[in-house]
């Protein structure tokens, strides 16, 4: 049967569709015997004893496979795929993510016959459009980002975190001093002191100031002869912009430290400010989020690495050059290269995507996006400040950061109003982090979202607001629209099921 609920909320009612089968949530199995999906044709040659082939590698016994009938499959699968959020179906306001929309025709260029069946064994001569995809797309995100080289091998952020610091640690070796150090600011992703820790430095840890953004008075204090590199993401993670970038990048170069930036959140500068202009030595960014590609479920990522050229020699090799026959070609000579990071030369399909959205859009347009998601945090932000508290002060750039602080008084926390927000159609946004800021609620609309989605969003945060002074109750037992309740969270993380098995 099919149940229709209305879940309202001021200005609009959002209708929630449930298909429910007979005997769902009582039994995950289906399979009946005798039922077939599927009817070979004849064999089109002689029959061979699957022995004779297989040998002692055959199974002794069939697979327990289901039974089943194939408009069940499709039901099966397309009612499992109505259980999914998406953003083809809302909002993701994933802070810190930029879970922003894929345009369709990213897809459409990735599957055009000569790119999509492109082999990476294939000689250089017959690769030439492939490689040139490869050469352009790096000459674009040079110019974005005003750095002097780049690689596309890592797969994605952390990778290119790590392949970063490993052009750091080239350098410094190959100056004769290895240095030790690494100074994270504590507003970084989590991410960088791992990267740091995998490179075999070791983590200084560096407290923000009351703005939210680095002292740069400290920061000269604890520079010293140690330190490899400071790496900075900026904005930051409560989407602050480092305002006095040039003085930072000014202290570490004087006492021979790199910069690097994290550059997961380039969809607050792209087209607008360039962070090779700034100081910055090297930087990753991360084209499933700035550049639009598929994120989510594990990839495929994809995470490029600029440098000055002070750093280019370590990059990975190979590195796509033109030869004076004025075709491209793939030199492996690199003898100060820190090697393959990644197998052949990174995931090609995103590079793909990720050159149709650049030329899409052009510089103009990049601008606009970056103006635009800059603009729809800064909506958010002002429709909600009066009922959730904002830890600092500082302008948001492209997202914004508040806490549970007010609703806490109620015995209410972000994870509680972020499972309440379910129930209101809209993906949570990230939950407790940046650790910087407790019980943080960290909101970023990216450019994708227009001025009506927005105010359903705000309309149900402060819905939630209300709930939480007048039945508190209600948001604690949140979700309720859900086919699965709330879960017991610390039972699941340590004693997870990742496997349904048959009873």
């Amino acid at each position: 049967m099919t149940t229709q609920t209305e879940e309202k909320f001021i200005g609009t009612t959002r209708k929630v569709t449930a298909h429910q089968t007979q005997n769902e949530g009582l039994s995950f199995e289906k399979s009946a015997p005798g039922k077939k999906a599927y009817r070979l044709p004849p064999l089109d040659v002689p029959e061979v004893d699957p022995s004779a082939l297989l040998g002692e590698a055959r199974r002794s016994h069939n697979a327990e496979l289901p039974e089943l009938s194939e408009i069940e499959i499709i039901r099966h699968f397309t009612r499992l795929s109505t259980w999914n959020y998406a953003i083809d179906l809302g909002m993701y306001p994933l802070g810190s993510c930029t879970m922003k929309y894929n345009p369709r025709v990213n897809e459409f260029v990735s599957r055009l016959e000569g790119i999509a069946e492109a082999h990476p064994y294939q000689p250089e001569s017959l690769s030439q459009g492939s490689l040139g995809i490869i050469r352009l797309l790096q000459q674009c995100l040079l110019e974005i980002t005003g750095m002097d080289a780049i690689t596309l091998q890592p797969a994605a952020g952390a990778h290119g975190e790590f392949t970063g610091i490993l052009l750091v640690r080239a350098y410094h070796q190959a100056k004769g001093n290895p240095r030790r150090n690494v100074i994270i600011p504590d507003s970084a992703h989590g991410t960088n002191p791992a990267t740091a820790a995998v490179c075999g430095y070791d983590v200084v840890n560096f407290k923000s100031n009351a703005q939210g953004g680095i002292d740069v008075e400290a920061l000269a204090q604890a520079v010293n002869e140690d330190t490899a590199a400071l790496m900075l993401t900026n904005p930051s993670t409560i989407g602050v912009f480092e305002n006095e970038i040039h003085r930072i990048a000014d202290i570490l170069h004087s006492k021979g430290a790199l910069l690097y930036m994290d550059g997961a959140n380039m969809n607050a500068l792209c087209g607008k400010t360039r962070p090779g202009d700034f100081g910055v030595d090297v930087m990753h960014l991360n084209l499933h989020k700035t550049f639009s590609t598929p994120h989510g479920g594990g990839g495929p990522g994809s995470g490029p690495v600029a440098c000055k050229k002070i750093l280019e020699p370590y990059l990975p090799i190979p590195v796509v050059e033109q030869g004076s026959d004025g075709l491209l070609h793939l030199n492996y000579d690199r003898p100060q290269s820190v090697g393959r990071v990644r197998a052949f030369y990174g995931n090609f399909g995103m590079f793909v995507r990720a050159l149709a959205y650049t030329l899409a859009n052009g510089p103009d347009g990049l601008r606009q996006t970056t103006e635009d998601a800059v603009l729809n945090a800064n909506y958010i932000r002002k429709k909600l400040e009066d009922l959730y508290e904002l830890p600092y002060n500082t302008p948001s750039m492209h997202e914004v950061v508040f806490s549970d602080r007010r609703q806490l008084r109620n015995g209410v926390r972000t994870g509680d109003i972020a499972k309440r927000l379910i129930d209101y159609g809209f993906h949570p946004y990230t939950v407790s982090f940046p650790l910087i800021v407790p019980g943080a609620l960290m909101i970023e609309p990216t450019e994708s979202e227009s001025r009506e989605e927005l105010d359903l969003f705000v309309d149900a945060m402060r819905q939630i607001a209300r709930e939480v002074e007048e039945n508190p109750q209600l948001v604690l037992d949140a979700p309720h629209s859900t086919r699965v309740s709330r879960l017991d969270e610390t039972t699941a993380a340590r004693k997870p099921v990742l496997r349904w098995r048959k009873p």
